[in-house]
């Protein structure tokens, strides 16, 4: 295999996972996981990232199919969907910090309510319980109840079984007991790694330790299991090469430098935490630019704006939209890196983006 040039990077970044659309369930199997977010602007990330990965996706498909498809609401590097076959690598899970002994009968409590009740919504376990409100982890206070189920949620007793109105309704659910051996809890680490990495390959040596620290998140009780498989992954499994003084690795059974990583002539505009600009450490070397997701940023503060989409065109980010939408029509604001490109055919191929973009965000009848 010829050693792949920056240039072969950049291309193999962006067509290994901007892959041709297919169904809802064949993209997020091959994503291996969608992240999610809340805000809207102009939708939510993982239907911004699943609308260039599915043929003919809206708005809210993800959340209006979810009880059909083979997938959960859960943690894996953050919080997101997943096929469910990947759950066995991180259930049951173990929290770092486990609860005290009253958070403990407050949690048992409200899981036995769940378990005869059936699906619940928060707020009927609240009006039950009528727990009050706790400090959160930013100093403010937050609900008690929906704290508990968060936390049911996150060690696995509990599962999203639908949303309504974008609010998460729960129902008990018992995962598989895992293998515990030594080989076993080795097995579900090296899994784990391998996963990550063909969702963000090809990574910089320091974002691929970034990653597996972020694991900790989705499968904390693994943590030593997955340092001693990032070893073993670097040493003998992955390939790599060190271009600028910056070591890469991807997958070894696929190649950076092949021809059919060309580039289309699409423009896109990528979610903020879409696969192709997700690393910032990644976005800058492979573009030359420093993007910032700016959502959380005070308004005098900002550079990009509220919230940024990067742009990409061929095999170039070469600046970002800000889109927002009202009685069908998109109001789009862009900036460019460089000046803004002058030829028809990134007019014709970005007015075509638009257009995808406000039949996506438009209702189905």
């Amino acid at each position: 295999m010829a050693t792949p040039t920056l240039d072969d990077l950049r291309r193999y970044a962006i067509a290994r996972t901007l892959f041709k659309p297919t169904t809802l369930p064949s993209a997020i199997r091959k994503l291996g996981f969608v992240q999610a977010d809340p805000i809207r602007a102009p939708a939510r990330a993982q239907d911004l990232t699943l609308r260039h990965r599915v043929t003919d996706y809206r708005a809210g498909d993800l959340e209006t199919r979810y009880t059909r498809l083979a997938i959960e609401e859960d943690c894996l590097v953050n919080y997101g969907f997943l096929p469910r076959e990947h759950l066995a690598l991180m259930h049951p899970r173990e929290a770092r910090q486990p609860w005290d002994d009253e958070t403990r009968r407050k949690a048992t409590d409200v899981l036995a309510f769940v378990r005869e009740r059936g699906p619940v919504h928060p707020r009927e376990v609240e009006q039950h319980f009528a727990h009050g409100r706790v400090k959160n982890y930013w100093g403010g206070s937050s609900n008690a109840t929906t704290r508990l189920l968060d936390g049911l949620h996150y060690r696995g007793m509990l599962r999203v079984v639908r949303r309504d109105s974008g609010t998460r309704v729960y129902e008990a659910v018992t995962h598989l007991p895992a293998d515990e051996s030594p080989a076993g809890r080795a097995r579900r680490a090296a899994a784990l790694i391998d996963l990550v990495v063909r969702k963000y390959a090809p990574l910089p040596a320091a974002s691929l330790t970034y990653l597996v620290r972020l694991l900790g998140y989705g499968a904390p009780h693994l943590s030593a299991q997955t340092q001693a498989a990032l070893r073993l992954a670097r040493e003998e499994q992955l390939a790599s090469c060190k271009i600028e003084g910056t070591t890469w690795y991807w997958p070894a059974d696929e190649n950076p430098a092949s021809r059919r990583h060309a580039p289309d002539e699409a423009v896109r505009l990528l979610a903020p935490f879409d696969p192709v600009v997700w690393d910032r450490r990644r976005f800058e070397l492979l573009w030359g630019w420093t993007y910032k997701f700016e959502a959380y940023t005070p308004a005098p503060q900002r550079q990009f704006g509220y919230y940024a989409l990067p742009l990409l065109w061929h095999e170039r980010v070469i600046g970002w939209g800000n889109v927002t939408a009202s009685e069908g029509r998109l109001h789009p604001a862009f900036g460019y890196v460089d000046k803004k490109p002058r030829d028809a055919a990134f007019r014709e191929a970005l007015d075509e983006e638009l257009h995808r973009m406000t039949q996506f965000l438009a209702a189905r009848r």
